[in-house]
C-alpha cells in the first residue's frame, strides 16, 4: 500500500534542506499530504474511468501520490500520469513516488503508465497544441509555482503567444492547464488569492470564467498553515473548475487551517459570488456570510465610484525615494506630508509631534510634481491585515487639517478625491462614514485577501449616492460617531453589543 505519510516524511526532509534562495528560484512549496489528499477527494467519482493526469509543478508527486490512492481504491479503469517538474533535486524523488504509485494502483488491479518531463512547462506548451481529444488530459492538479513574471520574459511572450495574460507563474499553470483539458475535464488546484480580484488579474479571471464551471472553493481562515513548514505567509484557496460545464451554485467550503478538522460548507449562487454587472469579475469567497443583509444593503449601496464622480487613488509620495527632501519642521517652500499615523478620530491632525516619520516636504522640482491642491479628501490606510478588527480605517482631510495651499500624501494610503482635487466637504465626511462601517468593512472582506487595502479594492466597493452620502455628511462636526453609532446610520449588518 502506498504511504502518504511516508512521502511526506519525505516532503518535509527536502524542504528542511533546501535553502531558501533556492526555493524563491523555483517559486517552490511543496505540498502536505494532508492538503494533498483534500485536493485529490475534490474530484468527481474515479471508478470505471480511463484517468489522464496532468501534474504540473509535481515536485516530489505528493498530489499524484493522492490521486493515485483514490484510483486505486475506487477502481478506476486506469491511471495515465503526465508529471512536469524543472527543478533537478526533485527528479529522483519524484521517479520514486511514480514508481511506489504504479506498484499500488496495479496491485488494485489497474493498469499505471507515467511520464515525466524534466523541462519548461510554460515554454513546452506550444508543443501541446492541436493534441486529440482522446488524447488530453481528462483530470489536472495543481500546486504551482508562486512568482512573478517579467513583462518582457521569455514566459510572458509565450503565454501571450496563446492568448494567456497573466503576471505570475500560479496562474499562467493554471490558465495553460485548463487549455489542455480535455472538454468536461476536471482541474483542481491550490493558489493564493491574489488572483480573486485586483486589476493585474481580470484577464485571468475571465479566463477562467469563460471556459470552465466554477465546482467548489475551499478558503483557509488562517494565512499562514497551509505551508506552515515553509513560513509563508500567503492566504490560499483550493478551487475544483470543470471545463466547458455549465455554471451553477458553488459549493464555498471553509477551514480554520489545512488539518480540515473543522470544515464547514454551504451552497451559493454563482451571481453571489461574482456579481452579475460587475465588469472586474471579482471573486467574493464570504459571500455565505450574513449574506441576506448583505444583499439588502446592496439594493441601496449600489453605486461605483464612476456614478457619484469620484476617483481612489494610491498616495504619490514615496517617502524613502525623497529622503533628502523631507524635513522635520515647516520652512519656507515646504508642505504637509499626511501619514497614516495622522489619522485621529476620523479626521488628519497635522503636525504630529515626536512622530517617526517626518510632517513636511521641501516644495521643488523633484517634489512638486507629487502633490496636491490643499482641499476636502478621505484618506484610507492602505497596510492591513485580515485579522485586524478593522481592515478599511479611513479619516477625512480638510483645509483645516494642516495649513497650506499644497498637501502631499503617502504612498501608504489611498485617497478619494474629485478629478485630482478635492470634494465638497459633506460628500467627504459622509464618505468616511460609509468607510468606517461595518458594512463597508465586511463587503470588503468579501472578496480581499490581502494585507493591504488597495486601491483597486476601494473601487471594488459599492457606495450610496451622493445625496446619501452628503446628507450623513451635514451631521458630522469635527470626529466620526462612534462605532456603534456609524452602523446605526448605515445598517445594512447588524452588530451586536
Amino acid at each position: 500500500m502506498l504511504a502518504i505519510e511516508s512521502i511526506d516524511i519525505r516532503r518535509k526532509a527536502i524542504a528542511l534542506a533546501t535553502p531558501a534562495k533556492h526555493k524563491t528560484q523555483f517559486g517552490q512549496f511543496m505540498t502536505p499530504g494532508v492538503i494533498a489528499n483534500f485536493m485529490a477527494s475534490m474530484f468527481h467519482p474515479l471508478g470505471s474511468k480511463t484517468i489522464r493526469l496532468l501534474d504540473a509543478g509535481a515536485g516530489i508527486g505528493s498530489l499524484t501520490a493522492a490521486v493515485a490512492q483514490r484510483a486505486a481504491t475506487e477502481n478506476a479503469v486506469s491511471l495515465e500520469c503526465e508529471a512536469w517538474e524543472i527543478d533537478p533535486k526533485l527528479q529522483d524523488p519524484l521517479l520514486a513516488t511514480l514508481e511506489a504509485c504504479k506498484n499500488l494502483v496495479v496491485s488494485s488491479g489497474s493498469t499505471f503508465e507515467a511520464k515525466t518531463y524534466f523541462e519548461d512547462f510554460i515554454l513546452s506548451f506550444s508543443s501541446r497544441k492541436g493534441e486529440e481529444e482522446n488524447t488530453r488530459p481528462t483530470h489536472a492538479i495543481l500546486n504551482p509555482p508562486y512568482k512573478k513574471i517579467s513583462s518582457a520574459s521569455d514566459h510572458r511572450l509565450a503565454l501571450r503567444d496563446s492568448g494567456i495574460e497573466t503576471t505570475n507563474l500560479y496562474s499562467a499553470f493554471v490558465a495553460l492547464a485548463l487549455s489542455l483539458l480535455a472538454d468536461e475535464g476536471e482541474l483542481v488546484a491550490i493558489t493564493p488569492r491574489s488572483f480573486c480580484n485586483g486589476t493585474y488579474f481580470r484577464p485571468f479571471r475571465e479566463f477562467l470564467l469563460s471556459r470552465a464551471a466554477i465546482v467548489q472553493i475551499h478558503v483557509f481562515e488562517s494565512r499562514t498553515h497551509a505551508f506552515k513548514g515553509d513560513e509563508v505567509l500567503q492566504e490560499n484557496v483550493i478551487f475544483h473548475l470543470v471545463k466547458g460545464a455549465p455554471q451553477g451554485n458553488v459549493l464555498i467550503s471553509t477551514s480554520a487551517d489545512a488539518s480540515f478538522s473543522e470544515t464547514t460548507s454551504q451552497s451559493i449562487p454563482f451571481d453571489n459570488i461574482v456579481l452579475s454587472d460587475d465588469r472586474e469579475k471579482i471573486f467574493h469567497l464570504e459571500a455565505a456570510k450574513d449574506d441576506s443583509a448583505t444583499n439588502e444593503a446592496l439594493k441601496q449601496y449600489c453605486h461605483s465610484l464612476d456614478d457619484l464622480g469620484l476617483s481612489v487613488s494610491t498616495g504619490p509620495v514615496v517617502d524613502f525615494r525623497l529622503r533628502e527632501h523631507l524635513r522635520e519642521e515647516n520652512g519656507s517652500e515646504c508642505a504637509p506630508l499626511i501619514y497614516a499615523h495622522h489619522f485621529e478620530n476620523g479626521f488628519v491632525t497635522h503636525p504630529k509631534q515626536n512622530a517617526k516619520k517626518p510632517n513636511y516636504i521641501q516644495l521643488n522640482s523633484e517634489t512638486l510634481k507629487w502633490m496636491k491642491p490643499s482641499g476636502c479628501y478621505v484618506c484610507v490606510r492602505r497596510l492591513s491585515s485580515k485579522e485586524e478588527k478593522r481592515r478599511i480605517v479611513p479619516a477625512v482631510f480638510t483645509p483645516a487639517s494642516a495649513h497650506g495651499e499644497i498637501i502631499g500624501f503617502d504612498n501608504h494610503m489611498n485617497y478619494f478625491h474629485k478629478a485630482k482635487a478635492g470634494m465638497p466637504e459633506d460628500v467627504a465626511k459622509g464618505l468616511a462614514v460609509y468607510l468606517g462601517s461595518t458594512f463597508a468593512d465586511q463587503w470588503l472582506r468579501r472578496f480581499s485577501g490581502h494585507t493591504q487595502v488597495n486601491a483597486g479594492d476601494l473601487r471594488a466597493l459599492r457606495y450610496p449616492d451622493i445625496q446619501t452620502l452628503t446628507g450623513w455628511g451635514k451631521n458630522i462636526d469635527a470626529e466620526l460617531p462612534s462605532q456603534k453609532e456609524i452602523d446605526r446610520i448605515v445598517g445594512g449588518i447588524i452588530v451586536k453589543d
